[in-house]
């Protein structure tokens, strides 16, 4: 469990270092269509060093993500990935010289224990399976979310923002269900297993609409979506279908973690794409 709680963290920081490259690539990147589902934003993104760096990075903390929800609940890994916004918001202070309120910093200690008290309360992951069901619903959901960032380009620009941080964060929760529902990873069991297609289609559509969401509208209002939605479906899932649980008689603890971890998450949501360095 503690392995697990060490990758979590070093997920969430891969997580945070990367959005700040990312964000400054694709508000530098030329406008697209208007579109919710752009990917010609994001080839034309790829053509910056700095969002080739982000994908690295996010590569190594998906990684990481995937040992994590081996040995932890989805609720303890999803309210992490939330914390990478501390960890975005200190690198931005760091290397962009932007400059952090006193209750911006107080946000990034709310964070902080918010995670302490749920690596303290988290049992291990749980130990049901997923249901055939289940796989195929996250495969709906993921499929959905490509409807729903077309759907988004028609919207006016704070709603659109909003619609397509929580499509976002939707698929990114989506990849943290499906990992739990990947058991055997021979490859016909991979070709079979709806599960599979909603990770990389969830993981897909995720990258797509957050790209569109850094470079139109609120940020403040995407990165609040996305957090929303990356973490309280996620974790309900995990507790009602998959097990979750906590350690005997912290429950309430758990609770209280999760909230305060991601209500300090929120407080940060203008990082989730890092400001502009101080002339």
């Amino acid at each position: 469990m503690t392995l697990g709680m060490i990758c979590a963290l070093g997920s969430a920081v891969c997580f945070g270092t990367a959005s700040v490259l990312q964000a400054v690539a694709a508000r530098s990147t030329a406008p697209g269509t208007g579109s919710g589902v752009d990917p010609a934003l994001l080839l034309r993104a790829v053509r910056q060093w700095r969002y080739v760096a982000g994908l690295a990075l996010d590569g190594v903390g998906f990684l990481l993500q995937i040992v994590a929800l081996r040995s932890l609940p989805i609720y303890t890994v999803g309210a992490a990935l939330a914390a990478s916004l501390a960890v975005t918001a200190v690198v931005a202070a760091r290397l962009l010289r932007v400059r952090l309120s006193g209750a911006e910093w107080g946000a990034v200690g709310v964070v902080c224990a918010g995670l302490a008290m749920l690596g303290l309360a988290s049992g291990g992951e749980g130990d049901k399976g997923g249901s055939t069901g289940l796989r195929f619903a996250m495969l709906g959901i993921a499929l959905a979310i490509l409807l729903l960032g077309a759907v988004a380009g028609r919207l006016p620009d704070r709603a659109r923002a909003v619609v397509l941080g929580l499509g976002a964060g939707c698929g990114f929760g989506v990849v943290e269900v499906a990992v739990r529902l990947i058991d055997d990873v021979s490859p016909g069991a991979l070709v079979a297993n709806p599960a599979v297609y909603a990770l990389l289609l969830g993981g897909g559509a995720a990258f797509l609409l957050l790209t569109s969401a850094l470079q139109r509208g609120s940020v403040t209002a995407a990165t609040a979506g996305m957090v929303i939605g990356e973490t309280i479906g996620p974790a309900l899932v995990g507790v009602v279908w998959l097990g979750d649980r906590t350690r005997e008689g912290l429950g309430w603890l758990a609770l209280l973690g999760f909230a305060v971890a991601v209500t300090g998450a929120l407080a940060l949501a203008r990082f989730g794409e890092a400001p502009e360095a101080s002339p």
